[in-house]
Formats: C-alpha cells, sequence, structure tokens
C-alpha cells in the first residue's frame, strides 16, 4: 500500500507534469494564427502565470474551509472544468488593427484559462492538505511539483511532439486529466474525516506566529519577481541576440523549475553552494549581458543559461529560508505567485513599451545583486573592511565613483586617447576585483555590477539607443539600423541580418544580400517579364529593408506582406533605407500575418510568390506546412513559381519543402547560390532558395533562362512527412552547429 508521502508525491508531479505539457502544446496549436517570434512565447507565458496566480489564489481561499468540504469543492470543480475538453483554441481570430500583445492574452486565456486554473491550483493545495494529514513538512514536495513540471516541460519537444498529432495530443492531455482527477481523490481520502487536523498539526498551528508583515511579503514578492523576469528576459535576450537556435526557448523555463527544485529540496548542501557561488556567477554573466554573441554564440548561450540557473536557485533558495509555518503555506506560494506575475508582466508588457533594446535584462542582473542574501565578505582578511559602519559608507562612495570612471575609460568615453582593448580589459578586470571585494555590500556589489556591464558595451548600446532610428522594438523583435563603414547600410535583428544596402552613388538600387541577382529570387523575378508577360503579379511576404522591390519592372504589380508595422516603418523611411522610396515608392503593403492575409485574398492573384518570413534565424513553422501551400497554391496561377527561402544556420529545411511539394503535387528546383570573391565585396550572400509550381515547364524554361546547371532537382526523402498544422517536428531538421 502506498505511503501518504509518495501518494501526494505522485499527485502532485502528475498535475504539474501535465500543466507544463499543456504550455508548449497550447502554444503549437496557435502557432498559424500567431507566427513564432520570442514574444509570443512571452506573452504566453504571461497568460500562464496570471492562471498560476489566480489558482493559488483559488487553494489560499479554500483554506477558509476544513480539509474535507476542500476536497469536495475542489473534485466538483474538477469536473465542472471537464466540459472544456478536449483541450484546445477557441475557433477566434481578431481584426489585424487589434494590438497583437492584448488579443494573445485574451486568446489563450479563454482557451485554455478553466483546466489550467484548476490544475494550477493542485501545488498549493495538495501541500497544504499534506500538512493536514500531520504526514510531515510540506515545504519539499514544492520540489517534486517543480520537478514534474520541468518532465512535462521537456517531453513536449523531446517525445510528444515528434510522435503525435495535435489531434492525439489533445486528447492524450484530457485523458491524463482524467487520471489526475482519481489522483486527487485518492490523495484526498487521507484527509481527517473531521474539521480538525491531526493532533502534531493542531499543536503546530496552535503555536504559530501571527501572519507574516506587509514587509516580509514584499520581500517575498521580490525574490520571486527576479528570477520570473530574469527567465523571460533570457529566453529573449537569448533568441534575439546571441542564437536563434529552435527550442531554446525551453531551456530557460526548464533551469526556472529546476531551479526551483534545487532551492525546495530536503537537503541544502546545493542550495547553499549555489548561494555562496551566485555573486561570482553574476560577475560572470555581467560581461556577456552587452555582447552579440556572434563570434561563440553557443559557449555566450551557455554561460547565460548558468547565469540564470544558478542565481534563479540563490534566490528562491533565500525564499525558501524565510518561508513561513505550514499554516500560512497557501499564502506563501500566494505572494509567491503574484512576484511571478510582476516579473512576467515587466518583460512581457512594459520592458517593450519602455526599451527599444532588451535592457530588461541587465537591470534584472542588477536587481537579482541587490536581492542575493548578505554574506561575510569572499576572503576572511577583507571582514575588517566593513566593519566599521563609518568607513563602509565612505568606502562604498569611493569605490562606485571609481567603478563609473573606470568603465568610461574602458568604453573609450573620458581620455579617447588612451581607447584599446588593453585599457578595457584592464579596466574590467579592475571593476570585478572591486566586486568581489564589494561581497556583502549589496549596494556597492549592484552598482559595481552595473558598471562592468557599461564597460563591456554597454555604453556603445545606450548610444546606439539615444540615436534617433537606430534601435526600433516592437511586439515581434528588436530591429537596428546601422552603417557600417561609409559604404554599406544594414538591417538587424539580433545576430540575423535582415537587409544590406549599398550607400556608394549610383548602386543604392542594387539588390543584395540573399537577394542578389544571381540568387534564385533574384532570378527569378529578372525573367519575371519572359516566364508571365510584361503586367506579371508579384507578392513577397516578409519585407525586410525592402530590397526585392528593386526587382520591379514597369507594368508589373507587386503586394508585399508584412506582420510588423515597425519593420515597414523603416523600409519606407528614406532615412534607414532607400530600396522603397526609390523603387516602389507608393509600395502596397499588406499588415498582419501574411497566412491569414492571403487566405482571405482572391485566388489566382498572383505570378510569383515569394516567402522570405524570417523570425530571427527560423522561418515561421506554420508558413511551411501542408495547409500553407495550399493557400500558396490557391493564390498563384497554375503556372505561377513559389520562391521559399530556406537559408538557415540551424534547420535544413529542404526535406521539410519536398515533402511538402510530393505531397502537394508541386514540382520543385533547388538554388544554392554561393557569391565569388568578386560578388561578396558587392555586399552579396550565400543563399539557398527553393522555386515550386505546378507546371513543371514553368521551372524548365526558368531553368534555361537563368543559364546551365544553376537550378537542381530538390531530392525527397520517403521517410519524411509533410508538416501540417496537426503534426511537425523540427527536431529532425536540426543541423549539428557547435
Amino acid at each position: 500500500m502506498m505511503d501518504t508521502r509518495a501518494r501526494f508525491v505522485l499527485t502532485i508531479c502528475a498535475g504539474s507534469f501535465l500543466l507544463f505539457l499543456v504550455q508548449p502544446m497550447i502554444a503549437r496549436m496557435a502557432l498559424p494564427r500567431l507566427g513564432g517570434a520570442p514574444s509570443v512565447w512571452n506573452s504566453a507565458m504571461l497568460v500562464y502565470q496570471a492562471l498560476l496566480l489566480g489558482g493559488y489564489a483559488y487553494a489560499h481561499w479554500l483554506g477558509r474551509f476544513p480539509p474535507r468540504r476542500q476536497a469536495l469543492i475542489h473534485l466538483g470543480l474538477f469536473l465542472i472544468s471537464a466540459i472544456f475538453l478536449p483541450i484546445g483554441l477557441m475557433d477566434w481570430q481578431p481584426e489585424t488593427q487589434v494590438e497583437p500583445a492584448l488579443w494573445v492574452l485574451w486568446l489563450l486565456g479563454a482557451s485554455i484559462g478553466p483546466l489550467f486554473f484548476v490544475v494550477a491550483a493542485q501545488a498549493p493545495l495538495l501541500q497544504r492538505w499534506f500538512a493536514a494529514t500531520g504526514a510531515g513538512d510540506p515545504y519539499p514536495l514544492y520540489a517534486a511539483s517543480n520537478l514534474g513540471s520541468f518532465g512535462g516541460l521537456i517531453a513536449y519537444p523531446l517525445l510528444v511532439e515528434p510522435w503525435l498529432s495535435l489531434r492525439a495530443q489533445s486528447q492524450l492531455w484530457s485523458l491524463a486529466y482524467g487520471a489526475l482527477f482519481f489522483l486527487v481523490y485518492v490523495s484526498a481520502r487521507r484527509l481527517p474525516a473531521d474539521a480538525a487536523m491531526p493532533q502534531a498539526a493542531a499543536a503546530a498551528t496552535e503555536d504559530i506566529s501571527p501572519p507574516p508583515s506587509w514587509r516580509s511579503m514584499i520581500h517575498w514578492m521580490a525574490l520571486a519577481a527576479v528570477p520570473s523576469g530574469l527567465m523571460l528576459s533570457t529566453s529573449l535576450y537569448l533568441t534575439t541576440d546571441i542564437v536563434a537556435i529552435p527550442l531554446l526557448w525551453v531551456m530557460p523555463l526548464g533551469l526556472y523549475l529546476l531551479s526551483f527544485s534545487v532551492a525546495f529540496a530536503t537537503g541544502r548542501s546545493a542550495a547553499d553552494l549555489l548561494m555562496r557561488v551566485a555573486p561570482l556567477v553574476l560577475l560572470i554573466g555581467a560581461c556577456m549581458a552587452f555582447t552579440n554573441g556572434i563570434h561563440y554564440p553557443m559557449i555566450v548561450a551557455a554561460g547565460i543559461l548558468a547565469v540564470l540557473f544558478v542565481v534563479a536557485s540563490a534566490l528562491h533558495s533565500h525564499l525558501y529560508d524565510l518561508r513561513p509555518a505550514a499554516v500560512h503555506l497557501t499564502r506563501f506560494y500566494l505572494v509567491m505567485s503574484v512576484g511571478g506575475m510582476l516579473g512576467g508582466l515587466f518583460c512581457a508588457l512594459l520592458a517593450p513599451l519602455l526599451f527599444n533594446w532588451t535592457y530588461e535584462y541587465p537591470l534584472l542582473m542588477v536587481a537579482a545583486g541587490l536581492l542575493l542574501p548578505v554574506r561575510e565578505p569572499l576572503f576572511v582578511a577583507l571582514a575588517p573592511l566593513w566593519a566599521d559602519p563609518g568607513r563602509r559608507v565612505w568606502l562604498a562612495a569611493i569605490m562606485l565613483v571609481a567603478g563609473l570612471f573606470l568603465s568610461l575609460i574602458g568604453e573609450g568615453i573620458l581620455f579617447t586617447s588612451l581607447k584599446s582593448d588593453l585599457m578595457k580589459a584592464l579596466c574590467f578586470t579592475i571593476i570585478i576585483g572591486m566586486a568581489i571585494v564589494a561581497v556583502g555590500h549589496r549596494i556597492l556589489f549592484a552598482g559595481l555590477l552595473l558598471y562592468l556591464m557599461l564597460c563591456l558595451s554597454g555604453w556603445g548600446k545606450l548610444a546606439q539607443s539615444v540615436t534617433p532610428g537606430m534601435l526600433t522594438r516592437s511586439y515581434f523583435g528588436v530591429y537596428g539600423v546601422t552603417n557600417e563603414g561609409p559604404d554599406r547600410r544594414i538591417l538587424f535583428h539580433g545576430t540575423t541580418l535582415h537587409g544590406v544596402q549599398n550607400l556608394e552613388k549610383g548602386r543604392e538600387r542594387d539588390p543584395t544580400s540573399y537577394y542578389a541577382p544571381e540568387s534564385g529570387v533574384g532570378l527569378a523575378l529578372r525573367n519575371a517579364p519572359i516566364l508571365f508577360g510584361p503586367h506579371a503579379r508579384v507578392g513577397v511576404v516578409g519585407l525586410g529593408a525592402g530590397t526585392l522591390a528593386c526587382y520591379t519592372q514597369p507594368g508589373q504589380r507587386w503586394r508585399f506582406y508584412e506582420i510588423d508595422p515597425a519593420m515597414a516603418a523603416i523600409a519606407r523611411n528614406p532615412a534607414d533605407f532607400t530600396f522603397l522610396s526609390r523603387c516602389q515608392p507608393h509600395a502596397d503593403i499588406a499588415i498582419g500575418d501574411a497566412r491569414m492575409v492571403l487566405d482571405k485574398e482572391a485566388a489566382n492573384g498572383a505570378d510569383i510568390l515569394v516567402i522570405d518570413a524570417f523570425s530571427s534565424d527560423s522561418i515561421p513553422m506554420h508558413l511551411l506546412t501542408r495547409e500553407a501551400l495550399a493557400i500558396y497554391g490557391r493564390r498563384l496561377t497554375q503556372n505561377g513559381v513559389l520562391l521559399i527561402h530556406i537559408s538557415n544556420r540551424y534547420l535544413d529545411l529542404r526535406r521539410v519543402v519536398a515533402a511538402g511539394a510530393k505531397d502537394g503535387g508541386w514540382q520543385a528546383r533547388l538554388r544554392h547560390y554561393r557569391p565569388d570573391v568578386k560578388d561578396a565585396k558587392r555586399n552579396y550572400a550565400a543563399s539557398m532558395w527553393i522555386a515550386l509550381s505546378r507546371d513543371p515547364a514553368q521551372l524548365d524554361r526558368l531553368a534555361r533562362l537563368s543559364g546551365g546547371g544553376k537550378w537542381q532537382p530538390l531530392r525527397t526523402d520517403p521517410d519524411f512527412a509533410p508538416w501540417t498544422d496537426d503534426h511537425a517536428s523540427i527536431l529532425p531538421t536540426l543541423k549539428i552547429h557547435l
């Protein structure tokens, strides 16, 4: 017979597993409507945190009832929420002018709210029930809860998504919901039959101190908010400015969950160790806070993830040390949830409005430095240095001023004649040394942490931010426009290049980058008059800097599809790029998700359709499914040509397009363009384009017009199934990239 602790651990783990299995599952269901921008995931996380807060508040409210009555109410709510099964997204789509940051929250909340709410209450409620049985300390059960959460999160991309369709996933989750109801019922049977708790628990309740003070609860809230915000900002910072590896968003959330398991574990050795090394790890993180990760993206990404885990574990361990007696358990978790929600609100809603870069990440690192528990200095010999209160104040002031000057000198703002890599190394090394000395002095340590980040490219990033038009942030990402030398201007999204314009007089109209004349799209657009006559109709999904507009020829009709109004504003602004103003000053630009806009447009309305929609370094999955290809085919004429850009650092999408082409009756050719030294100097970049048509003769004509051997047959893999809205996995397409 299973003992009480094992029974409750199993139930809590099962509930948490389901809770975090539903998160990526619903995000995957929403992909055809929302796209794959990192901010969409942050919005989804905000919904989950809000529902989690609601579940924790409900668990706290139930505490006013006797244990058995709590069980009756909760099991009844379980049954009522079952009417929303099978789990899935509601059939609703707003108008394109509705702010996505708002309607995404409504769509996700209304679709999964009741089910997520009742399952979210599991962890605190069952811990309270466990305390009511008198079986021991309930807090370590929260560690088990987060192990279950981590298991659900990792299981989805590795096991569930590759093997099950969305319909099967929904049905399986619904069956598991029924099994969870049974586990909760079995656990509830262990509760005392009357309103009184067991004798040991009742005695503990009588001796308990008054409810925690507001100051204590605000401290709990801050300790929960910073790791939550750090998790979200790490996700956005990694996928925007470091490396856009698919599935990378799973890692910050997974490490965040594991930090709870370490912090709330019965054994304290790991938690104590991480609390001790957290200041040093924060200093390492500060060295990477403003890096762009171009040279060593995997090393930088691993370092940033390690910083998140150590810092979150340290702050959560401090939170555990400040926990109240079990009688206030649900209040403790409710306040924790409020803190997590505030961290999510700051990153998902406030930061995009306040900042034009991901400044929330370094700010939260400074906040973490302020919240780390006060400990003795790392070196015992330094303890007398801070013993005298008066000396502590003036010494800290001197070190803060010195740190500020060192950061300005290291970045070359002061004493510009001394600017060099050696001087920068000397300055940030001294700042690190002072920060190590300052461990145990919160304000001083946090200040030196900030100066270290400013010394290592922080001042330069601030200069970019205050330069009009250089950085732009929207719901879909952070974009930068800058000159590289006197003859080249670039548009970048993190480490992904979205456009290049030659500034040399007479070459401003030249298509560059992935759109060179000999690229796949360049060959097709240059030969459009021969393929389709002088009045060819061209559609382009993904505007970028507007480079392709300069392939337009008299008599043609072009239409661009762009999801982000901020990107359209950059392309239209001649102060940024002049492709549109010079080549198509009255360009027709449809704002909204291209797939949904195309689906509403008339059939046979385009001769050439170009799919060039990047989300950082990934084409959104929902633009390459069977359903998406059917939409493109309906929009194109029978002999129309579809061009798909698949250049990618981390995904090999050839098999995806080949399988979709074979499934939809398309013929396909591949153009892998590699510029020579001469072309590279003209800012041409290597690219991989696939041309598809339902008329094989049209592809043959394109191949002949392009010159011999430039277009190759696209090989199909008989073992690779086409992607669909119901079933797709990126695991088989991942490249090994170290």
